[in-house]
């Protein structure tokens, strides 16, 4: 069971070649793949460990981050994703790594949103 209370976010870690793409499709592409206005969840996942943040590494990624929630609040979406400096990836124990695969199924709270005029 997991009851929150460690300060740690429930995240996954991209890593890319900044020649095939960017730090900004990225984050687009993440406002857009799950819900960016829910506090603290996502879906029927419930808790401070599932609550919506961004994760950057230089001032620059923190603009980008900054600038594009700032676009969907204009749009009228209430966003309550944080914007966070990059810390230690821990990743999760092994019970729940490659969760859907190993359940044969599709995630159940993940469909993409088209949020931005100008989305691919």
């Amino acid at each position: 069971m997991c009851a929150g209370g460690t300060g740690h976010l429930e995240a996954v870690e991209a890593l890319y070649d900044p020649r095939q793409t960017d730090y900004e499709t990225l984050a687009r592409l993440f406002l857009e793949i799950h819900d960016p206005t829910q506090r603290d969840g996502q879906g029927p996942d419930i808790g401070e460990q599932y609550r919506s943040a961004m994760f950057y590494r230089d001032e620059a990624q923190k603009a980008c981050a900054e600038s594009l929630l700032a676009r969907l609040r204009r749009r009228g979406v209430i966003a309550d994703t944080r914007v966070l400096p990059a810390a230690p990836f821990w990743p999760a124990e092994p019970a729940h790594q490659d969760y859907y695969f190993r359940k044969g199924s599709l995630p159940y709270c993940h469909r993409r949103v088209r949020r931005f005029d100008d989305a691919p």
